[in-house]
């Protein structure tokens, strides 16, 4: 849903409104210089929670970097965007931002539907990604079951019977896709 859309804004504009006091509880993005407010559904966060659990274990026991949830990411050069992934991981050793955007894109980044999110918009969040360094995106569709995995190199699609690999992100990483939309609590 977009915020405020009377002019472009830059970054350094945008991360001034988006960390003031009135906003700081608001998940905001800049999308080509256009304020965006993300929000979460339950189901929405079920599912991130099913992807994040088992990588944040992962990383524990592989302590390659960080995983994280709703942290915004920019790139430097670019003063028109900064993106939240629903969950994103980034490799190596460096200090934590404590303020403001972290300073380039995730080594992957996932991306939730909800149910207000167009599919033509999330594909667009791939290639920005993909074109800014991250090097693997999954998108996640909870409706269909089903999440679309994308590399420089590979774009597929994995059914509820697949399983969902970190590739040479996160080596060693597997998860069933049907654990990523299981609801303990469902009637079946």
């Amino acid at each position: 849903m977009a915020v405020e859309k009377l002019r472009d804004y830059t970054v350094e504009e945008f991360e001034e409104l988006a960390d003031s006091e009135e906003n700081r509880e608001r998940l905001l993005e800049l999308i080509d210089g256009e304020i965006v407010e993300k929000v979460p559904t339950q189901e929405h966060g079920m599912v991130a929670g099913n992807i994040y659990s088992p990588l944040w274990s992962h990383v524990q026991k592989n302590p390659t970097g960080r995983v994280v949830m709703e942290v915004r990411h920019r790139v430097t050069k670019d003063r028109r965007n900064a993106r939240i992934p629903d969950i994103s991981y980034i490799s190596g050793k460096r200090p934590a931002v404590k303020q403001g955007s972290v300073p380039l894109m995730p080594d992957l980044a996932v991306e939730i539907k909800s149910p207000n999110n167009v599919l033509k918009k999330m594909r667009e969040k791939v290639r920005y990604y993909l074109a800014n360094g991250t090097k693997l995106v999954w998108l996640v569709f909870p409706d269909q079951k089903l999440i679309e995995v994308y590399s420089a190199d590979e774009e597929l699609i994995l059914t509820e019977n697949d399983t969902l690999t970190g590739r040479d992100v996160l080596p060693g990483f597997t998860l069933a896709v049907r654990d990523v939309f299981t609801d303990p609590v469902a009637d079946e």
